[in-house]
């Protein structure tokens, strides 16, 4: 199964982490997608450490991060910096999608 992840508020951090992870350990394949508020998220090591899992993949709008001022030199290379497209193609992909 393929599950999609939307973030756009940094209240959840457990939720999200605890889910990925979960999801990915039963060998279902994972797609975060960050942007408005949930880029926040971008700056907790918790988050980031997300992409270092196996079945996880993860993105985010830069257009957003750009304007929210999110520091973007410590994102690491496997979280993609993308566009909504990124977001349009995880939805269109996704069996399951969650909105956090």
């Amino acid at each position: 199964m393929k599950l999609g992840i939307h973030v756009n508020t940094d209240r959840h951090l457990e939720h999200v982490t605890g889910i990925a992870r979960a999801a990915a350990s039963k060998g279902h394949e994972v797609q975060i997608f960050v942007m408005a508020d949930g880029e926040r998220l971008l700056e907790k090591p918790s988050f980031l450490e997300l992409c270092s899992v196996a079945n996880i993949k993860m993105s985010y709008c830069d257009h957003n991060a750009t304007h929210m001022g999110i520091k973007k030199e410590g994102v690491p290379k496997d979280v993609v910096c993308g566009s909504q497209y990124n977001n349009a193609v995880i939805v269109s992909e996704a069996d399951r999608l969650i909105v956090l």
